[in-house]
Parts: C-alpha cells; structure tokens; sequence
C-alpha cells in the first residue's frame, strides 16, 4: 500500500503540485476574507432578538420569494463548505462558515444555534478581536 502511495508521489508532476498549492493559499485567502467582510459589516446586535429579520420586505412577492430560494440556496451550501473545512487539512474557517450559512437559513431555533455557537469563547473572541480592527463595536448576544 505504500509503495502505490510513494509511486503516486514520483509521479507526480511538480506544476501540479504547485497549482495544488496555490488553489490552497487562494481558497483559503479567499474564504477567510469573505468571512472577515461579512462578520465586520454586520451589524453589532445582529445576534440580539430584537434585531429585525424581514428579509426584501420591500419587495414585490415574486421577487420576496426568489430571494428567500436563493438566500436559502447558499446558506445550505455555506453549511456544508463549513462542514468540510472543519475536516484536518482543507483550508477555511470551518465554524465561521457554518455560522453564516445558518445566517442565511430560515429554520426553527435558528437563532438558538446561532447563540450556541457564538457562546464559545474562542468563536465570540476571534470575532471580536477582528470586528476591533475595523473599529467596530463588539456583537452583543442575549
């Protein structure tokens, strides 16, 4: 077994090794500041149960419900780019994502997940910590 691995290893070639690499550092660059943009431009009570929530209420019915689909759409799919992230080796801030996609969802006890995640020291303090180097004002939880 390996010696299939070291096989595999030899030949491969060194330019895709190299754009391996590169998809790595940019995907992870890439997420990382998606991620960072969105936690600093929210607003601080975001979190807060009287933040309202009415998602393109100003918008016909036809264009209410497309949006809702899609905003529905890739908070799935930030769920589970987060989910993958958090596996060893893949690069991406795994429970940042998953934060944000739940975010977008529309589910029951939405924001009881929400606050469950943001009340882990470590989540709540790295994005702090980051909302503080934009001269933001930290989130406020419940």
């Amino acid at each position: 077994m390996t010696s299939s691995i070291v096989l595999a290893l030899i030949f491969i070639d060194r330019g895709d090794l190299l754009l391996a690499a590169l998809i790595f550092v940019i995907t992870f660059a890439g997420s990382l500041g998606i991620i960072s943009l969105i936690l600093v431009k929210i607003p601080s009570d975001y979190f807060r149960e009287s933040h309202s929530r009415d998602f393109a209420s100003h918008h016909g019915p036809v264009f209410r419900w497309a949006s809702i689909i899609g905003k529905n759409l890739l908070g799935a799919i930030l769920v589970l780019l987060g989910i993958v992230m958090s596996l060893p080796g893949v690069p991406g801030q795994g429970v940042l994502t998953i934060l944000l996609g739940i975010m977008l969802l529309d589910l029951p006890g939405k924001r009881r997940l929400e606050q469950k995640i943001l009340k882990q020291p470590k989540v709540l303090k790295k994005i702090n910590s980051l909302r503080h180097k934009f001269s933001k004002p930290p989130l406020l939880l419940d």
